[in-house]
């Protein structure tokens, strides 16, 4: 048996894909994202969507109210920007962009929040609000902040939040989260060693040299992540670049030398612990080596956290979409970053994975390579896990999947 759900995304799943084709084929960085926000805005008000456009520079917000009694408000969260990237992947839909590409799925993820807002708003059987966020700048430019900070919740109060990222490697349409620490904060630090330079090849011994200064450092960075944290915390320090002297001068000692790379963490007293040994490690063993180093760190996005009532929302939302089967409420934490989680320091929320599918071999392309591509067999699910998050939050009927 069909449930009326199941064939309503028969009848629109051609054309989602339709859409979520025509987003990756234009794509676009952060906060510059009029094309896609303009695409959101235009489907949204044809599908007769009370439309906010702006917020936060590009963003989009929806609001669709129940036709039945209700006070609660909820908010479903998509991202709408792009990679700056190469695409290599040779569809017929592939960027049309030079350097630009939807390597992340955020196309994917744009569409399956327009496909269950065409579907709310024809079907609008629920007490309460449900909020539409497309949200900006995911991808670094801080697209959360931007929102916020133009008053998102203020002008659209919610009462909790729900985010959807698909992931390779997951079978296609499992769905995975947990309660608690789920995604890390992604900081990025740098620091600069100076000191007197030389001829490396008669006279290394009248220099500073900060070559060696910097190997040093880049080793003991490990020893924070082994000696400084406990060992039931996680905390990742990375090396991702290095620049210094000039590949036509070998025999140059360069007098300055700029490192940096990224530190993840799950709690604040961790990073902290990171920011403020990283810049006690320069300086020791710069001073060790006679010259001198500065640090800075710069704090990206924080820690995404898990809220229960709001996982158990979700896992059930999931399990009525494909089944308990399918869903996995403990679903192992990454140190990958999210600036959903600027939100959910608003507002109580929960994160949920959906599978982008493996291969048979256990291959797949994965998030952020030239090679990715958003599945769209999935978008289906997508739309039925949104839908559901409503019919939990909201008082609507569950939309089963049918058996």
């Amino acid at each position: 048996m069909t449930s009326e759900l199941d064939a309503w995304l028969d009848r629109h799943h051609a054309a989602f894909t339709e859409i979520r084709r025509d987003i990756h084929a234009h794509p676009e960085l952060g906060l510059e994202e009029h094309r896609t926000a303009a695409l959101v805005a235009k489907h949204l008000r044809e599908w007769g969507v009370e439309v906010t456009e702006g917020v936060g520079g590009t963003g989009v917000v929806g609001v669709i109210r129940g036709r039945r009694p209700g006070q609660r408000a909820v908010g479903l969260r998509a991202d709408m920007d792009c990679l700056a990237l190469v695409e290599d992947t040779g569809l017929p839909y592939a960027s049309t962009t030079p350097g630009k590409m939807h390597a992340c799925g955020h196309d994917g993820h744009t569409t399956m929040l327009l496909g269950a807002a065409r579907y709310l708003a024809e079907n609008p059987d629920f007490g309460g609000t449900a909020i539409l966020i497309f949200q900006p700048a995911e991808e670094g430019r801080g697209g959360a902040n931007a929102m916020l900070a133009d008053g998102l919740f203020e002008r659209f109060p919610c009462d909790a939040i729900y985010g959807l990222h698909n992931t390779p490697g997951l079978p296609a349409s499992h769905f995975g989260t947990a309660v608690g620490p789920f995604l890390a904060s992604a900081d990025s630090w740098e620091v600069t060693f100076r000191g007197v330079g030389g001829h490396g090849g008669s006279q290394p011994h009248l220099s500073t040299d900060i070559t060696y200064a910097q190997a040093q450092f880049v080793l003991g960075l490990q020893g924070i992540v082994g000696r400084n944290v406990p060992p039931l915390d996680t905390a990742v320090i990375s090396v991702g670049y290095i620049h210094g002297g000039d590949v036509n001068a070998s025999n140059v000692i360069p007098s300055e030398l700029v490192l940096g790379g990224t530190a993840r963490t799950y709690s604040a007293e961790i990073r902290d612990t990171i920011e403020r040994r990283i810049g006690e490690l320069a300086s020791a063993t710069a001073l060790a080596w006679g010259c001198r180093a500065e640090a800075t760190y710069h704090r990206g996005t924080s820690p995404l956290i898990n809220k229960a009532e709001q996982v158990e929302v979700a896992v059930a939302a999931a399990s009525a979409s494909v089944g308990a089967a399918h869903v996995d409420a403990k679903l192992r934490p990454g140190t990958g970053g999210e600036d959903f989680a600027e939100m959910m320091l608003i507002k109580p929320g929960a994160f949920m994975r959906i599978g982008n599918g493996v291969a048979a071999d256990g291959s797949f392309k994965g998030l952020h390579t030239p090679l990715y591509d958003f599945n769209d067999a999935i978008i289906p699910d997508g739309i039925r896990y949104w839908v559901n998050v409503v019919a939990e939050e909201l008082g609507m009927q569950p939309q089963a999947v049918a058996a």
